[in-house]
C-alpha cells in the first residue's frame, strides 16, 4: 500500500482543533488519505500519490474535477463583482430556476438552498404543512440528510432490524444521538421495492410524506423493480401523502431532468444536489406550484418559513448554470459518453470476476456503478445485508489503492464516472482491478 506519512501528519495536526480531524464524519476513512489536488478524473494526495477517482466526492463530479467551463463561469461572475447581497432577487438565480423548470417536465417552481439535507428538511416541512399530518415514511438503506426527520435506518445490521416484515414495524434505529423520542415516533422505516409495507403504514398512521431515492445510491446502486415507483405514485394519490423523490445523488447524473424523467413517474416534490453544480455547494427543491407556494402563502398559519443567508449565492449558482449548459451540449453527448464508459466498466469487471470464479454482479445506472459480491443483484437493504460479502468488498477497495484507483473505502459505496474519464482510463481501471483481485486472492489463499 502507498505510504501516507504526510497525510497522517496533517490528520494528527487537524485533530488538535477539529474533533476527529475531519469536518464531516463520513470522511473519516482508513487509510486516512489527505487529498490536495484534483484535475479531470484524477486526484493527488499530500504524499504525492495519484489516483483515478471513482468516488467523485460522494457523487457531485459529473464533469470531473475543476472542469474548465464551470471554473470559467465562476471566475467570470467574480470578475463581474457579483456578490451575496441578501436583499431581493438576482438574474442568476432566476436563470437557474428556469433551466431546471425547462429540463424537468413536471417541475412548476424551484427554490435554491445549499445542501441536500436542507432541501429534504424543507420538503418534509412543506408536506406536513400541506397535509396537516406528521408521520414520515422512508426506506431502509436510504439516506436523506442529517436532520431528525430522516436520520434513521441507513445500514442497520440485521441483528437489530430482524427479518423482513410488512405489517409489523421495524425498530427505529437512529444514525445519530440527540434525536428526541418524540421525533422518532413520527418516522417509519419500510423496505425499498415493497409496496405492501407502504400500504400497511398508511392504514396505521396519518402519513404526510414518503421520501425515497428512486434508486438507492447510498448503498451502491439498488434499482426500483418494475412498477415500484408507479405504485408509490398510486399510493400517494390514494392515501393523500406527498411523494418526495430525493434525487440529490441521481438528479442530473443520469439525465438532464433526473431519474424521474427516465422512470416517467412524477413526484410531488423533488430534491436535487451534488451533480447539479459539479462540486459547488448548492441544492434545489422543486415540484408542484401548489406545494411550493406555501413558502409565500398569504395565510401566516399555513406559510412555511424559507430562510438561508447563503441561498442563491452567485458562485454556486453560476457553477450550476454552467454545469447544466455542459450537460445539455450536443443533445446530451455527455450522458452518452458516460453511459458508454459505464457499460465498458460493467462488462469488463464482470468478466474479470467471472474469469477467476468470483461470484459477483455489477449494478449500474449510467455513470454510477457498484460491485456486489453475491449471486444476484440486491432488491433492498435486507437482501444486500444478508448476501453481500462486505469483507471481500473492502479488501478489494483497499488493494486498489496500490494500483492508483480510488473507490471510497467503505463497502457497497457507489462508484461514479465523470465526463473527464476516457477509454484509456477505463482500460487502466480494468487492469488495476485485475491486478488488485489477484493480490487479494493470493493473500486469502
Amino acid at each position: 500500500m502507498p505510504l501516507f506519512a504526510k497525510s497522517e501528519e496533517i490528520l494528527k495536526r487537524n485533530q488538535r482543533s477539529i474533533p476527529g480531524g475531519v469536518v464531516s464524519t463520513n470522511r473519516a476513512v482508513d487509510p486516512p488519505i489527505v487529498f490536495e489536488r484534483g484535475e479531470g478524473a484524477w486526484m493527488w494526495d499530500a504524499d504525492g500519490n495519484r489516483y483515478l477517482d471513482y468516488h467523485a466526492a460522494f457523487g457531485p463530479y459529473v464533469l470531473g474535477h475543476n472542469d474548465p467551463y464551470v471554473n470559467e463561469a465562476v471566475l467570470r461572475v467574480l470578475q463581474d463583482k457579483a456578490s451575496l447581497f441578501g436583499s431581493g432577487t438576482t438574474e442568476l438565480e432566476g436563470k437557474l430556476a428556469q433551466l431546471i423548470c425547462d429540463s424537468v417536465p413536471f417541475v412548476e417552481a424551484v427554490q435554491l438552498l445549499n445542501t441536500g439535507s436542507e432541501a429534504t428538511y424543507q420538503a418534509i416541512r412543506l408536506a406536513r404543512a400541506a397535509t396537516g399530518r406528521k408521520h414520515i415514511l422512508k426506506p431502509q438503506g436510504g439516506y436523506h440528510g442529517w436532520h431528525n426527520d430522516v436520520a434513521f435506518n441507513l445500514m442497520t445490521p440485521l441483528s437489530q432490524l430482524g427479518d423482513r416484515r410488512v405489517a409489523d414495524e421495524y425498530p427505529r434505529i437512529p444514525i445519530s444521538a440527540g434525536i428526541p423520542e418524540e421525533h422518532q415516533s413520527l418516522v417509519h422505516a419500510i423496505n425499498f421495492n415493497d409496496l405492501a409495507s407502504v400500504e400497511a403504514m398508511c392504514e396505521r398512521y396519518p402519513v404526510a410524506a414518503l421520501i425515497v431515492e428512486p434508486i438507492l445510491q447510498n448503498i451502491g446502486v439498488v434499482h426500483p423493480r418494475e412498477g415500484y415507483l408507479q405504485g408509490l405514485r398510486a399510493l400517494a394519490d390514494k392515501h393523500g401523502f406527498v411523494l418526495i423523490f430525493d434525487e440529490v445523488k441521481t438528479g442530473f447524473r443520469h439525465a438532464l431532468g433526473g431519474y424521474s424523467t427516465l422512470s416517467g413517474v412524477r413526484p410531488d416534490l423533488v430534491v436535487y444536489g451534488k451533480a447539479i453544480a459539479n462540486g459547488f455547494p448548492i441544492s434545489a427543491l422543486a415540484g408542484k406550484r401548489s406545494l411550493m407556494n406555501l413558502f409565500v402563502d398569504a395565510d401566516s398559519t399555513r406559510r412555511v418559513l424559507l430562510a438561508g443567508t447563503y441561498n442563491g449565492h452567485p458562485v454556486p449558482v453560476a457553477a450550476a448554470i454552467a454545469t447544466m449548459e455542459r450537460l445539455a451540449e450536443d443533445d446530451g453527448e455527455v450522458y452518452r459518453h458516460l453511459d458508454r464508459l459505464g457499460k465498458r466498466v460493467q462488462a469488463g469487471m464482470e468478466e474479470i470476476f467471472r474469469s477467476v470464479g468470483i461470484t459477483a454482479h455489477i449494478a449500474r445506472q449510467g455513470s454510477a456503478f457498484c460491485p456486489y459480491f453475491m449471486d444476484h443483484l440486491p432488491k433492498d437493504w435486507h437482501d444486500l445485508a444478508q448476501h453481500h460479502d462486505f469483507d471481500f468488498d473492502l479488501r478489494l477497495r483497499r488493494e486498489l489503492l496500490d494500483h492508483e484507483v480510488y473507490f471510497f473505502q467503505l463497502a457497497v459505496k457507489q462508484c461514479s464516472l465523470s465526463a473527464a474519464h476516457t477509454d484509456a482510463d477505463v482500460d487502466f481501471t480494468l487492469e488495476s482491478v485485475k491486478s488488485a483481485l489477484k493480490s487479494v486472492l493470493t493473500v486469502a489463499s
